[in-house]
């Protein structure tokens, strides 16, 4: 949701600004632009609704410099237009700014502050401008003014600003959002996100919330709120530019699938030691094992995934777990047992709901662990522990291989969790071997994409809802499944509990309305095909997605037989395939669907 990029010191800046916001294009976006100087003191704003094709459309040769800033924006404040791209310019036309993130009292500043101000759009990122001006004629210091204007704002932001009085200068700071400066050699560069700008350097500095950094080509200094000077160490991305390219594949939705064997693999090599004992900080272990219940909060595909490792870890490890939508969590805190141990779940490590909710935990001194795929995230280094994912750069805004990564690892930290305790269940749990399986499984799984693709065809090509349905862990795996479906096809789709369709969802069967049954457990398959058969004789069209140990021949997709505790991992894969598909054939953009952003970093 939402990128920043800039640049200082570089000739090239305009195509370096451009390249970064493509690799910002998976956060989610409506408009984009651009700001570059140079010594030469000519600047260029260029601002376009759309894509950033449509920004490129619009850079002609003349818009070059050596410093820059540029931003794709997801609407919060104002609808998407031109006007509400960022970045934004003062009254004065002496200040640009972009920014992340939603100022809660913007209002309040426009009444105190800048009452017969001239304002071009509805955002709240130009009033934070237009303050910065108007500090900046009680001093003639920028930094200074900027310090004021933060002093003020309430609320979630990342601010990259130049003032063209200083046009070798970008000044940053942040709250809540995510931001880096990456470290050059004669130039430096900022960004929301390392990838943007890894075709410049892999040596990062992060900021920490109430900090702001001075930019420049040959240094850049950082003081916290107080004005203090604070010194930190580059670390190294972890990443490859390979791993953010979409090669072959016309979609990143269809790697990230087709990477999910190989990420099984990963997470066995990155957890597991050659004789298949777990491999977990202790630490983590001993914490969680003298926990009397376990919150595990998250939103969204995490949340789904969340469902799916309370059962792992209470049959394994024998501890009360609790799931939390983070949204409702940090405003409605549950009453929280004498003992309680947080896992947060989140892919991108920026998740703003969630990032509350630690805040709130940290400040009652409970203990937690992050499970994310990026190292250094927010939530990474606010949380007591992390446990990496280890599935490589999601791209898509679907997520898919994060999902079944993050079930993997709470398996294994399930297991280890169990095997510490000397839990029977757990030690008879070879996770090794079983997510081997799963891997193999998987694959054979993948290899089906022709025939699935057919069966879409015939179930979803002009339906206009669509239900998932199964129980226990086949339901959480329809929740999921659901969820991907609508996200990226826009057929609305809903996972329910099978039992609980007579209880009121019934009702919406229609003739020809498919259901998609999902069966893996042998104590609940007798009932869900009998929910089955109940919505087939209202009409619907029923699609059964098995395992083969409980399957019919006249099922549609039958699945290998897996553990009982890991069928979430393979009965998800032809959901992935399903949405993908219903997406392809319904001429929609797999990887960026309307309206949603990869990375939420706004509550």
């Amino acid at each position: 949701m939402c990128g920043i990029v800039g640049i200082v010191g570089k000739e090239n800046a305009t195509d370096i600004l451009v390249q970064g916001l493509e690799k910002l294009e998976y956060r989610g976006y409506d408009s984009a632009g651009i700001f570059v100087t140079g010594t030469d003191k000519k600047d260029y704003l260029v601002k376009s609704l759309g894509r950033i094709a449509d920004l490129q459309a619009q850079l002609s040769p003349e818009v070059q410099g050596t410093v820059g800033i540029g931003h794709t924006r997801w609407a919060t404040h104002g609808k998407p237009s031109e006007r509400n791209a960022h970045p934004h310019t003062s009254g004065n036309d002496q200040f640009i700014l972009v920014h992340n993130g939603v100022i809660e009292n913007f209002e309040e500043i426009k009444q105190d502050f800048l009452r017969g101000e001239q304002l071009t759009g509805e955002t709240d990122t130009e009033i934070a401008v237009h303050l910065i001006a108007y500090f900046s004629k009680e001093t003639a210091n920028t930094k200074e003014a900027f310090k004021k204007a933060l002093s003020v704002i309430k609320g979630s932001y990342a601010f990259a600003l130049i003032d063209k009085n200083e046009p070798e200068t970008i000044y940053v700071a942040k709250n809540k959002s995510p931001l880096l400066i990456g470290l050059g050699e004669d130039f430096n560069v900022i960004c929301s996100d390392a990838m943007a700008m890894l075709t410049q350097t892999n040596h990062f500095v992060e900021i920490n919330d109430g900090e702001m950094v001075t930019v420049k080509a040959d240094k850049i200094d950082i003081e916290d709120e107080k004005g203090n000077v604070v010194y930190r160490e580059s670390y190294e991305a972890q990443l490859d530019l390979s791993d953010i390219e979409k090669g072959t594949y016309p979609y990143y939705m269809l790697k990230e699938i087709d990477d999910q064997p190989t990420v099984m693999r990963r997470i066995i090599q990155e957890y597991t030691n050659q004789t298949g004992e777990t491999m977990i900080d202790p630490n983590v272990i001993k914490e969680i094992t003298a926990s009397d219940r376990i919150y595990i909060v998250a939103c969204g595909t995490s949340y789904n995934a969340g469902w799916i490792g309370k059962t792992m870890i209470e049959s394994l490890a024998g501890i009360p777990v609790e799931v939390h939508l983070s949204s409702e969590f940090g405003y409605n805190m549950p009453l929280l047992s004498e003992k309680p141990f947080f896992i947060f779940l989140s892919q991108s490590g920026e998740t703003a709901d969630s990032r509350q909710v630690l805040v709130q935990i940290n400040e009652l001194g409970l203990p937690s662990l992050t499970l994310t795929n990026v190292p250094g995230s927010t939530l990474s280094r606010e949380a007591k522990y992390t446990l990496l994912l280890h599935a490589g750069p999601e791209i898509a805004v679907a997520s898919t291989k994060a999902y079944t990564a993050q079930i993997a690892v709470l398996a294994v930290l399930a297991k280890a969790i169990g095997d510490k305790k000397n839990r029977s269940a757990s030690l008879a749990f070879d996770i090794a071997h079983e997510l081997s399986v799963i891997a193999s499984v998987m694959e054979t799984i993948i290899d089906e994409k022709m025939e699935i693709s057919q069966l879409v065809e015939e179930y979803l090509a002009v339906t206009r809802n669509a239900f998932y349905i199964g129980r226990g862990v086949d339901y959480y795996v329809s929740m999921e499944a659901s969820l991907k479906l609508k996200e990226i096809s826009y057929i609305q789709a809903e996972g329910f509990a099978a039992g609980e369709l007579k209880h009121g969802t019934i009702a919406l069967i229609e003739e020809g309305t498919p259901v998609f049954g999902v069966i893996t457990d042998k104590k609940t398959a007798a009932h869900t095909r009998g929910n089955l058969k109940e919505v087939e004789s209202r009409g619907a069209h029923n699609f059964v997605i098995s395992i083969a140990a409980l399957s019919k021949e006249t099922d549609q997709i039958i699945l290998p037989d897996v553990h009982p505790l890991l069928t979430a991992l393979v009965s998800i894969v032809p959901t992935q395939l399903i949405a993908y598909f219903a997406t392809l054939q319904r001429g929609y953009d797999v990887d960026k669907p309307r309206n949603l952003a990869k990375s939420v970093t706004v509550e």
